[in-house]
């Protein structure tokens, strides 16, 4: 990575140094009247990650305008991004991706700039340590201009000129209502000039601002340009909000090759600071070989600063647990200050607590811009906290969608280990599920969507996700739901990556949560897709019965764990036994019936049998496809009628220990030897 930052930059110099008389600077600013900031500081990481993505948030936005903010105050980023035409997309993706490396890399400290850049396409990159949308900033600006003079009657000139600008400012503000983001406030023009084919000028504003600061912007360009500037062949005028460009040759782009003379021309040159008197305005040769030595000496002392940069950052990094596969050297999220957590909770109220988990408590939050979080607290005397701590800020931080829960960002400092989550406003599945009242708030409508929503969670985890993931602890308390009963897979402390053609692993340290595990896990340490399908299985039959799996239940005088009771309803052809009374009014017996089908399916016990998550995706999005005959479970107890239910056994060869017969799901455990 620091070999490619380092042929970029190097790149990016020498196209400086090759154009150097066609351009006197870049149409790029870097102002610090908004302060500054140290590298590889909380606002810088900030920097860096919201502009990681800015690429595809401009490019999935109708009419490539994107514009957001990373992270809470002081060191809050807020960015734009925007494409000045409707190119294709990945032109735009490219000239946002490399115009975003390059403000980066020339601004190491500044906490507010901006670079208007392209070739085939015009775009535009700005970040800030404050808020600007809708705002008129004409500070900082930047100049530049083609060295060449121009021979003609000025006189003449300066009237077509001038009724060239004044006529596209006119046209842009008043034709841009209705328009798309990315022709919004754009405008490319030509006009014929005696002694030139012709005059090409383009124009363009942000799409935040009104059409009067549009107006003023523009207007300000020109006038500078005509202050400056006046009597060469084109330059560029370029600030926050507005971009000016004009040439005696037709262009496509926004900093094309200018062509120039062979020979510097006679009279003085303009510089690009227009307050400059213009007997000061000349760039000679020896100059110019000044400014290249500059250039080379600066390309060197980046080059240095990048390596030094690398290896602070490496030094810097979470020490992952080895068993993890990394996809990049740090996690892909936010990292907040204690103070900041400490403050959203209330420090750590009783009266934010949301609940407990395996590995610590849950507190709801709010930050000071109103979001509101999940905090999740590793308890400080678990001693296997941090290394779960680690995995879940690896492995979620790189997943996105809309089943599973989205990690803000993380805090580690001393012994306190937080994760910060989006806040899911109603609660966990279990919440609802197991208790008789609040249960009735689940008709079969919204099972039949959590069923799915969880299949598409999963679907996502295994198969369409960067990462392999197994998640290891699939069950009812973490599914959480949304205001609009959505549900959302959290706790991903016990999930592992497996590589593309991975299908299997052992563990000699079993974790999850008895009642959900599978038996080839249990018994073997084998976990696998298949061990994430048995635990799928469970929650679809525990959330059309209502019951607990590591509950215990009668039927013909036999005690049977969930599977178990289910598997004898299916024996005798009476699963609507099953379903709950609370919803059998308001759903089809022969689609329920079907889930309770697709659930045995999943509980099989041998992993084979199991069905894919896509193929379970499949069976529960059309009715059509034939469902093949289950058979008999995992764990499923062959008992005898009047025994204890503490002395039943499992099927032979799997595990005896009672505390599998009679486990329950409240809290997950660690550190089983298996068989």
């Amino acid at each position: 990575m620091a070999n490619k930052s380092c042929e970029s930059v190097l790149f990016f110099f020498l196209f400086l140094v090759i154009s150097f008389n066609a351009i006197s600077v870049s149409a790029q600013k870097c102002d610090n009247i908004t302060g500054t900031f140290k590298p590889n500081s909380p606002y810088d990481k900030n920097r860096q990650l919201i502009h990681s993505t800015l690429a595809s948030n401009v490019t999935a936005q109708a009419g490539y305008y994107f514009i957001g903010s990373i992270g809470i105050s002081p060191d809050q980023v807020y960015t734009m991004g925007m494409c000045a035409q409707a190119a294709e997309n990945d032109v735009c993706a490219l000239c946002i991706k490399t115009t975003s490396e390059s403000l980066l890399q020339s601004c190491p400290n500044e906490a507010d700039a901006f670079f208007w850049s392209g070739e085939e396409t015009l775009c535009l990159v700005r970040y800030s340590n404050r808020p600007f949308s809708g705002l008129l900033d004409m500070e900082p600006r930047g100049a530049i201009y083609n060295t060449g003079e121009l021979n003609t009657n000025l006189t003449e000139f300066d009237i077509l000129w001038k009724n060239l600008t004044s006529g596209m400012i006119a046209g842009i503000t008043s034709s841009s209502s209705g328009a798309n983001n990315s022709s919004k406030y754009y405008t490319y023009a030509l006009a014929p000039v005696p002694d030139f084919k012709n005059i090409s000028a383009m124009m363009q504003c942000t799409p935040d601002v009104s059409s009067e600061n549009c107006s003023t912007c523009l207007r300000t360009n020109v006038d500078d340009y005509d202050n400056c500037c006046r009597g060469y062949q084109g330059g560029v005028i370029s600030r926050p909000n507005c971009f000016f460009r004009w040439e005696v040759y037709s262009f496509s782009g926004a900093i094309d090759q200018i062509n120039l003379p062979k020979s510097p021309p006679p009279s003085p040159t303009t510089s690009p600071v227009a307050n400059l008197p213009k007997k000061d305005r000349r760039i000679s040769g020896g100059s110019i070989s000044g400014i290249v030595v500059v250039i080379v000496v600066t390309i060197i002392l980046i080059v240095v600063s990048l390596v030094i940069f690398k290896r602070r950052k490496q030094k810097q990094d979470i020490d992952l647990p080895s068993d993890l596969i990394m996809v990049s050297n740090e996690p892909e999220s936010v990292q907040y200050d204690l103070k900041t957590i400490e403050s959203a909770t209330s420090n750590f109220s009783e009266r934010n607590k949301l609940g407990k988990g395996g590995f610590g408590e849950v507190y709801k939050g709010m930050l000071m811009n109103g979001t509101e979080i999940a905090v999740k607290r590793l308890s400080k005397t678990s001693g296997q906290g941090e290394v779960e701590f680690k995995n879940e800020v690896v492995v979620v931080a790189k997943l996105q969608h809309i089943n599973l829960v989205r990690l803000l960002g993380f805090s580690l400092q001393g012994e306190e280990k937080l994760l910060v989550y989006e806040f899911v406003s109603n609660k966990s599945l279990d919440y609802f599920l197991f208790d008789a009242t609040k249960r009735n708030q689940l008709d079969w409508t919204k099972q039949r969507n959590i069923i799915g929503g969880i299949t598409r969670g999963i679907l996502y985890l295994h198969q369409d996700s960067r990462l392999k993931i197994i998640h290891r602890d699939l069950k009812a308390s973490n599914i959480l739901l949304d205001s609009d009963m959505n549900p959302k897979i959290s706790d991903f402390g016990m999930a592992r990556i497996f590589g593309m053609d991975q299908t299997v692993a052992n563990t000699g340290r079993v974790v999850g949560t008895f009642g959900y595990m599978s038996p080839e896990y249990v018994t073997h340490g084998q976990f696998s897709m298949k061990s994430d399908v048995y635990s799928f299985g469970v929650l679809i039959l525990e959330i059309i019965s209502g019951k607990k799996n590591s509950s215990f239940y009668q039927m013909d005088g036999l005690v049977n764990n969930l599977v178990t009771y289910v598997w004898r309803l299916w024996e005798n052809k009476s699963l609507h036994e099953l379903i709950d009374p609370g919803i059998r009014d308001d759903f089809k017996t022969d689609e329920v019936i079907r889930y309770i089908h697709i659930g045995l399916l999943c509980v099989q016990k041998n992993p084979a049998d199991r069905p894919t998550m896509s193929t379970i995706h499949q069976m529960v999005t059309t009715s059509s496809i034939t469902l093949p005959v289950p058979l008999p479970p995992g764990f499923f107890f062959r008992n005898e009628q009047g025994l204890n239910p503490l002395g039943q056994r499992l099927e032979p060869g799997q595990s005896t220990s009672k505390s599998f017969a009679c486990s329950v799901d409240e809290a997950t455990i660690t550190d089983v030897n298996p068989r």
